[in-house]
């Protein structure tokens, strides 16, 4: 146990001392609004250099990316199907398709769903 707490304790000095050598010795940069403005030849730009984004698409995006997740959580419970007990089994997927079904209703009654507005 305590040669398991002496290498923690050198590993944390270890990756503070990093961290604050990368501190130090990274490379600053001052930016001003000339350096970010976008360039055209010399001349002041005609109209916006960034193109709108939809946040809803990004929206859409993020709570595909949650359900895919849940859904990889969900593969483990087809295997441990056979090794289980029924009512643990059924308890526990029951429990986790529920934790499902109330956050889409969540995110379908804060209209995140909807499309177009």
């Amino acid at each position: 146990m305590m040669m398991i707490f002496s290498i923690s304790m050198i590993l944390l000095a270890l990756t503070m001392i990093v961290m604050t050598l990368a501190s130090i010795l990274s490379k600053k940069t001052f930016s001003d609004r000339e350096k970010n403005s976008p360039f055209e030849c010399g001349f002041d730009p005609k109209s916006s250099a960034r193109l709108p984004f939809s946040l809803q698409f990004f929206l859409i995006a993020v709570i595909f990316l949650i359900f895919d997740v849940e859904i990889t959580l969900l593969m483990p419970l087809i295997i441990t199907m056979k090794t289980c007990n029924i009512m643990n089994y059924l308890s526990v997927s029951f429990f986790f398709l529920i934790i499902l079904l109330i956050g889409l209703y969540h995110e379908w009654n804060q209209g995140a769903l909807n499309w177009a507005y």
